[in-house]
């Protein structure tokens, strides 16, 4: 008996694992939709983006590719800023929409996605509409095969909604794909052989290490080395425990002074990052006089854009090891004083402000002291990242996570796919997100799917009433007078009660300490309003 298309692709989407559908349903994915299997799962939000954000967070903490389901072109065009993210972060994630009814495309009526291949671009590795219903099995199948393969990303099919019924002619062939590749024989050697030879050799280590579960390796290398590590500017993921004494901190985002922070090195790898991820201009040289830079990446557009250094295309971990293998050991170098972490803005002196007030270095003490050791940790707070990586380095792997493209609105729900990841996997790990009042308005929706999952996070809201970091940017840029810098008037309580959330304004350390206390053995999520003394930290 035949089979329909819709039948084929879900019998595929077992096969491969993909039982757990992000969406947000539209009138063009209900044909898909219907009928839903039992031992499938699907998982609502109310917005396209928390659909994205909170797919990729879970695709992370499982490290396994996630499926997204959209409303044609609104949907897509809703979920772009997270879809960017995805991208930079190098999430494998399959993104699905329906289209119109074949019959009208001709005619673009209402809700048609017009240009469906080329909407999603350039934050798509590959993106179709079958030219046959027949064909939508096979191209789950490559697309899913294209999501995987190094460097991983998101990927999207269009799917007019009438071609679900359709007959399916055969079943996709189900294939597997490698997701790493090895390093060069002879070019690996040759790196090993200048880093053994380096009289004082750094290692910059990037998120991919994170990602593919490198920390050992991470260590192997810079121990038998004795070589200073840095973690490459902007880490969405910190690749190596920040309490080693190897570990000297983040390198800043801007050219001037990341080669003042390498002087003194004469050969420095930077290995599962770009070269390098810079932001606000501060002219100066790329590099320090003398420093032979040299590149790992599994990312032929980072070591293809890269202004210096010789590159090598290789998957991280892999590369480590190889590494790690084949270098001369060394006396180890002296503990390093260690510096601002992953991507932080120096902290800056409090403002005039009520003497009770907590500042944010309070807030994040009381909040490390108060949670377990295994906490893991989503930060969206831009604002007062040097006092958080103060408060809270990093020392065990997969405990923190942010965005590695800067648009704001990812974080919130990603803390609801790694929560729903800790739960699956039976890790269960207390999740812990750090948001600002300013940062949280762009997913606050994201609230909704986590009371709807039942998942014990505790939602911290540093209120500073204003973006802060944009006027450490006015500072820089020399740029006063612009508005739009203030938030007055937001009640974070009330709106997180409107989505059904627990939620609560604190404004001591104790009662901080008291609600982590109660927080995570709620069976739903916690929001706190923490109002905090306002800083404008500097960005050099």
């Amino acid at each position: 008996m035949a089979i329909t298309i819709r039948e084929a692709t879900f019998n595929l989407l077992r096969q491969l694992g993909l039982t757990t559908i992000f969406g947000n349903p539209g009138s063009t994915e209900e044909t898909f939709l219907k009928d839903f299997p039992k031992d499938f799962r699907y998982i609502q939000t109310l917005q396209e983006a928390s659909a994205v954000g909170a797919a990729d967070g879970y695709a992370q903490a499982t490290r396994k590719p996630a499926l997204v389901n959209v409303h044609t072109s609104a949907g897509l065009c809703n979920a772009m800023s997270n879809i960017l993210t995805a991208s930079m972060n190098k999430t494998p994630l399959i993104i699905t929409a329906g289209n119109q009814t074949r019959e009208m495309l001709l005619m673009e009526p209402w809700l048609t996605n017009v240009q469906p291949a080329e909407l999603p671009k350039p934050w798509i590795k590959w993106s179709y509409e079958p030219v046959r219903a027949e064909d939508v099995p096979a191209a789950f199948m490559r697309a899913y095969a294209t999501a995987l393969q190094p460097p991983a990303g998101p990927v999207f099919l269009s799917i007019p909604l009438d071609d679900w019924d359709k007959p399916a002619t055969e079943a996709p062939v189900v294939r597997c794909v490698a997701s790493r590749i090895g390093p060069d024989p002879e070019r690996i050697a040759k790196f090993a052989e200048l880093l053994s030879k380096a009289k004082n050799p750094a290692l910059i280590y990037g998120a991919a290490i994170a990602r593919g579960g490198g920390w050992k390796q991470a260590v192997a290398l810079a121990e038998k080395l004795g070589a200073t590590v840095w973690a490459a500017p902007a880490s969405e993921r910190p690749p190596f425990p920040e309490d080693h004494p190897l570990y000297a901190g983040g390198l800043p985002f801007a050219i001037g002074p990341l080669a003042k922070k390498l002087e003194g090195h004469d050969v420095a790898i930077v290995i599962g990052a770009p070269i390098f991820r810079y932001y606000p201009y501060i002219a100066g040289p790329y590099l320090p006089e003398n420093l032979c830079l040299l590149h790992i990446s599994d990312d032929p557009a980072e070591t293809g854009r890269a202004p210096v250094g010789d590159s090598m295309l290789c998957d991280a971990v892999l590369a480590l090891e190889a590494l790690e293998s084949r270098v001369q050991s060394r006396t180890a170098a002296p503990a390093v004083k260690k510096q601002a972490h992953r991507m932080a803005p120096h902290p800056a002196a409090p403002m005039p402000a009520p003497s009770n007030m907590l500042t944010a270095l309070e807030l994040f003490t009381a909040l490390r002291e108060a949670t377990p050791a295994e906490t893991v940790l989503v930060e969206e707070s831009p604002s007062n990242l040097g006092e958080l990586h103060a408060a809270w380095p990093i020392t065990l792997p997969d405990t923190f996570y942010t965005f590695a493209s800067g648009s704001l609105g990812w974080n919130l729900p990603a803390s609801v796919g790694i929560a729903m990841a800790e739960r699956d996997s039976g890790r269960n790990r207390p999740v812990l997100a750090i948001i600002g009042d300013g940062s949280m308005q762009y997913s606050v929706q994201g609230l909704w799917t986590a009371v709807q999952q039942g998942l014990p996070i505790l939602f911290v809201i540093p209120k500073n009433g204003e973006y802060a970091i944009l006027k450490s940017f006015a500072t820089l840029e020399e740029t006063p007078g612009v508005p739009g810098l203030d938030l007055p008037g937001l009640d974070l309580v009330s709106l997180a009660k409107g989505y059904g959330c627990e939620a609560v304004r604190v404004e001591t350390a104790d009662e901080v300490r008291k609600i982590c206390a109660e927080a995570f053995s709620r069976s739903g999520p916690t929001l706190i309003e923490v109002p905090i003394v306002p800083t404008v930290p500097s960005l050099l």
